[in-house]
């Protein structure tokens, strides 16, 4: 038996948690998905499965070997098929990161179509306001939106989000509507921090040659897009956020923009993914596909490519 034969093996014992089920499912004896195992467990120097006489269960490396040997075997099944044409030529799984927002508005309404096209994709999407680790949680690429400072990664450009500054329409009925700088240090914050207990930016805006940034009093401190804009919402105080995220609620009057001459930089949005030789063409195929979703949304980006 060779070695792709036997990850084969780990893995339909892993998801069935059953030798019995895997060798039933797989027309082989039990002991030779036993003998498979064992000799995964050998070679790669530590125990896959916890072994009992009622289940299966992973073990803790056993589940990073899974999620790569699921990777793996993805890709395997993609150079078979690299050669066929049509949608059959595109399967596996891709496993993606991006902000909330953009998943619920634009992606995952159009998933449907996408999926249609490639039926034998699978998707894992994760939506969350923390920065990934791409290579350890096994990501295929995240979308980031704002700077990227981490070298390790190839990020490809995708465009930049317009921001505004918005207000709830209760929170300019009792602090005013704000028009200039120096109006700021009468009004409220919604301050953002990746990590609570960080110092806030303060309010961006252009000066007329620079962007420049001025602290602002608030009163609440929050670390995802959802608080963000139900804080706004709540007439909290006012927040800078990409106008894609908000045209919704300012066209059905929940938010109004305020001090439309003070708008901050555009937000620079990207697809990260690891420094590979060879890039999966399923991972290819969405990435381009997003790309071409996101484009009606964004800004050029200056000096990309």
């Amino acid at each position: 038996m060779n070695q792709l034969e036997a990850l084969q093996i780990f893995v339909r014992v892993a998801e069935l948690a059953s030798f019995t089920r895997a060798a039933e499912s797989l027309s082989l004896p039990k002991a030779s998905i036993s003998t498979a195992v064992q000799q995964l467990e050998s070679e790669f120097g530590t125990q896959l499965l916890h072994r009992t006489t009622r289940k299966v269960q992973m073990t803790l490396d056993g589940r990073a070997c899974y999620e790569r040997c699921k990777d793996l075997l993805a890709d395997m099944d993609e150079l078979r098929s690299m050669f066929q044409q049509g949608s059959q030529a595109l399967r596996g799984r891709l496993r993606i990161d991006m902000p909330t927002g953009v998943a619920r508005s634009t992606v995952i309404p159009a998933l449907p179509a996408f999926l249609h096209q490639h039926p034998l994709l699978e998707i894992e999407l994760s939506c969350t306001d923390r920065k990934v680790d791409l290579v350890r949680e096994g990501f295929d690429c995240v979308m980031r939106v704002g700077s990227v400072d981490d070298t390790s990664l190839i990020a490809r450009p995708l465009g930049a989000f317009a921001v505004m500054n918005c207000a709830s329409p209760e929170y300019v009925r009792v602090f005013g509507m704000p028009t200039t700088v120096e109006d700021l240090a009468k009004h409220r914050l919604i301050h953002w921090a990746g990590t609570l207990g960080a110092k806030s930016m303060g309010f961006e805006y252009h000066d007329g040659t620079a962007y420049r940034t001025v602290d602002m009093p608030g009163v609440i401190t929050v670390n995802s897009a959802e608080a963000y804009q139900a804080s706004c919402l709540a007439g909290l105080g006012i927040v800078q956020a990409p106008l894609s995220g908000m045209r919704h609620l300012l066209e059905q009057g929940l938010l109004v923009e305020v001090a439309p001459e003070l708008r901050a930089e555009p937000m620079p949005v990207w697809l990260l993914y690891a420094q590979r030789r060879n890039l999966s063409r399923r991972v290819q195929v969405f990435m381009s596909w997003v790309a071409d979703l996101m484009k009606p949304q964004l800004l050029p980006l200056p000096g990309a490519l």
